[in-house]
């Protein structure tokens, strides 16, 4: 047991480090190319956090454990907002400001609701792994044609926040060993993560899903952590924000859609009758405090918001056999 803790610790450090050394790697190589930094920004710097969750996903999914690779995206899903997002604003409330964190919670809200309606049946197909991909595509369009069209042709404080992060003066040599590292490293990662997940959750009888949703959806959720505490150092608080609400869309398009691809499989109804509800619930938090009045989620909120994911957990852990 004590092996298998040991593991999962240097498993998910490896996973969020080489998550991180990729996205680094890609985001300079595709600068150095003469990709738009608008690009860049909407798709690898913003897909980047949700790396470990993708990597985790499959290579659960392809050892027949559908029930953690859907546990994973609704427990990172919740932990993004009730954890990252209330220890963010613990630490500093968040103003937000960006015209297209505006446009994109209501969006996320309707990916939420279409989560919903494919694990009603408590079974996740293939065709549907397929219609997540395709909406996931349409997302990322979507939301460049935003960009584009935002503020009367100014640039988005959003957009600035993630221009600033794209990295420069990086070789393409330097920056192609770095994909290459990443490439190697996560699913080596990602499998040392998940057997020895499996290895604690048969000790102490958790299911299958359970594990998704705590051990393995924390520790995934940890590159979001570290990326917003980072942000509200910088004074970006509307990248802060904006990381969580693109990493929850992506989580459902496309880490939720791997498993249907890769093995379609029926998956616990608590999927649907619990945890979707949570993720539900929590997300109506976000959108009521992102877009009330004052467009600013203060400490007491954050507070709220950490509470809720306490309970959750304490919930989990104690029927974590269901």
């Amino acid at each position: 047991m004590l092996e298998a803790i040991l593991l999962l610790g240097i498993g998910l450090a490896l996973l969020v480090w080489s998550a991180d050394r990729l996205v680094f790697g890609a985001a300079a190589l595709a600068r150095n190319l003469g990709v738009a930094p608008l690009i860049i920004g909407m798709t690898i710097l913003a897909m980047g956090s949700s790396a470990p969750e993708m990597m985790v996903s499959a290579t659960a999914a392809l050892a027949g454990k559908t029930d953690t690779a859907v546990g994973n995206v609704l427990g990172s899903n919740i932990a993004n907002i009730a954890l990252i997002l209330g220890l963010t604003a613990l630490i500093k409330p968040l103003s937000i400001s960006s015209g297209i964190i505006r446009r994109e919670l209501p969006l996320m809200m309707v990916v939420t609701l279409i989560a919903g309606v494919l694990l009603w049946d408590s079974y996740l197909g293939f065709f549907e792994g397929v219609l997540l991909v395709v909406l996931f595509v349409i997302f990322i369009l979507a939301m460049l044609k935003i960009s584009r069209s935002g503020n009367n042709g100014a640039q988005d404080i959003l957009l600035e926040e993630q221009e600033s992060e794209i990295p420069q003066g990086v070789s393409n040599m330097a920056a192609s060993v770095w994909i290459v590292i990443g490439l190697l490293l996560l699913p080596y990662a990602a499998n040392m993560l998940v057997d020895s997940a499996v290895t604690i959750a048969k000790y102490f009888g958790m299911s299958d899903l359970v594990i998704g949703l705590t051990i393995i959806a924390i520790g995934t959720s940890l590159p979001e952590l570290a990326a917003s505490i980072a942000s509200i150092h910088k004074g970006e608080d509307d990248m802060a924000v904006g990381n969580i609400i693109g990493s929850n869309v992506f989580n459902i398009l496309a880490v939720m859609g791997l498993p249907g691809l890769l093995n379609p499989s029926v998956i616990s109804p608590l999927a649907m009758g619990r945890d979707f509800y949570v993720m539900l619930g929590i997300s109506v938090l976000l959108v009521l405090m992102a877009l009330g009045r004052r467009r600013r989620i203060n400490r007491l909120e954050g507070l709220i918001l950490i509470l809720c994911f306490v309970a959750y957990q304490s919930y989990l852990l104690y029927n974590m056999a269901a």
